[in-house]
C-alpha cells in the first residue's frame, strides 16, 4: 500500500479566502451628508461679534451715563473706558452676559425700527 502525503499550506502562497477580491468595489457613497436638513444648528445671534464690538455700540447708542444707569457696574459709571470696560467684562460673567442682552435688545429695537418705518 502506498501512502500519499498530506498536502501542507505553503505560507508564501496566498489562501483563497485571504486573498483580496480582484474585482473593483462598485458601491458608492450615495448618502447625504450625517446631517439632515430638518435639524438645523440653532442661529446664534452673538456669533462673529466681539466682545469690544457691542461695547463699543453700546456706548455710541446709550453713551456711557446712560449704559451706567442700565447696568450698574463701575467700569461703565466712574472714568469709564472700552479697555478697562473690556478687562472688567472678561472676568465677570454675569456683567458680560447683562451686555450680551442689552446688545441684543439694541439690536431688535433696531430692526423694528427699521421695519416698522
Amino acid at each position: 500500500m502506498t501512502s500519499v502525503p498530506d498536502e501542507k499550506h505553503d505560507p508564501s502562497t496566498p489562501d483563497e479566502s485571504t486573498t483580496p477580491s480582484t474585482t473593483p468595489s462598485t458601491t458608492t457613497s450615495t448618502t447625504p451628508s450625517t446631517t439632515p436638513a430638518s435639524k438645523k444648528a440653532p442661529v446664534d445671534p452673538l456669533h462673529g461679534v466681539t466682545l469690544e464690538a457691542m461695547v463699543t455700540d453700546l456706548v455710541a447708542f446709550f453713551g456711557w451715563e446712560e449704559l451706567g444707569v442700565r447696568i450698574p457696574v463701575r467700569c461703565f459709571q466712574s472714568d469709564p473706558s472700552v479697555p478697562s470696560s473690556l478687562k472688567f467684562l472678561r472676568k465677570t460673567p454675569w456683567a458680560r452676559t447683562k451686555v450680551e442682552g442689552l446688545y441684543l435688545f439694541v439690536q431688535r429695537e433696531r430692526r423694528r425700527a427699521r421695519h416698522g418705518s
